[in-house]
């Protein structure tokens, strides 16, 4: 855990310790069912969220459209 993440869970706990038992027992319940609902595997989401997308063409066709669509200007540098 980072100390981020441990800074949160004690400004929580600080907020927690003011509320009633029975409010306690409800944010529990509604922390139990948000961990059951979230059953997608965190690492195929980490990666899944960059580096690709989809494209009927092949990676030739791409590279070589890059390539075509590059302008370099070339000047004098005068050092």
């Amino acid at each position: 855990m980072t100390i981020v993440e441990k800074h949160i869970v004690n400004s929580y706990s600080k907020i927690f310790d003011m509320l009633s038992k029975r409010i306690k027992i409800k944010l529990i319940e509604k922390l139990e069912k948000s961990l059951s609902k979230n059953t997608v595997n965190d690492d195929k989401v980490f990666y899944d969220s960059f580096g690709g997308f989809v494209s009927d063409k092949s990676a030739k066709e791409i590279v070589s459209e890059i390539k075509a669509n590059r302008n370099f200007k070339s000047r004098d540098l005068n050092f």
